[in-house]
């Protein structure tokens, strides 16, 4: 049986450390809200656009 060496005692997903940072950034904005986050703030505060929402922006 081999295994495989793991060099340094740390390991870092970047994927799962940037949803981390996403989940943070949720729990942060639901704090500070008054009432339950809409759909459209989620996509906010998690730097969300539909395709027709970045035209517009463009088109400033």
């Amino acid at each position: 049986m081999n295994v495989a060496l793991v060099r340094g005692t740390t390991v870092q997903d970047h994927v799962a450390l940037a949803e981390i940072e996403l989940c943070g950034e949720l729990i942060i904005a639901a704090s500070s809200a008054a009432e339950r986050l809409s759909a459209d703030r989620i996509d906010e505060v998690l730097n969300v656009f539909t395709d027709v929402e970045q035209l517009g922006n463009n088109r400033d």
